[in-house]
């Protein structure tokens, strides 16, 4: 890996832009869920390139296969007996907050699921646990059979 590849994104944003103490255990679970889509959405993207050079469409579908909330339901279902109990309430959080929204293309279990599983990659993400977040995150894509 590159050195410039090494460093820490979320600390040099932190860094570069000032930004204010952020704890993720007072923040509500749609919040969270809101940066954990960002954040998940990212993690598959840079998955999805690693691949190599393709038309921008055909990565576009690969990523959207994997980010839609039935996969995130299905990655959950297979990740629920390996949270901590942190995880799991933060997870559960997500999963049974009112939202103002629905999915357009999932049924109401898998898209309260998928915002439940949003939830917990912010929370993970927020409170730095990068490497956890990354466990959970490989795990369920094994589980699929995305990753060997």
């Amino acid at each position: 890996m590159e050195e410039s590849l090494k460093e820490n994104l979320t600390g040099s944003m932190w860094e570069h832009m000032e930004l204010g103490k952020i704890d993720p255990k007072t923040m509500s679970p749609l919040v969270l869920a809101y940066i954990g889509d960002s954040i998940y959405d990212l993690v598959i993207r840079t998955y999805v390139i690693s691949h190599g050079n393709m038309q921008v469409n055909k990565l576009n579908k690969q990523a959207c296969a994997l980010v839609k909330a039935q996969t995130q339901s299905r990655l959950v279902g297979f990740l629920e007996p390996l949270l901590k109990d942190n995880e799991e309430a933060v997870y559960k959080r997500g999963r049974n907050a009112k939202s103002y929204t629905s999915a357009k293309n999932a049924s109401i279990a898998d898209y309260r699921r998928a915002t439940g599983f949003e939830a917990l990659m912010g929370y993970l993400y927020l409170n730095g646990e990068y490497n956890r977040m990354m466990e959970l995150i490989t795990e369920g894509l094994k589980q699929i059979g995305e990753i060997k």
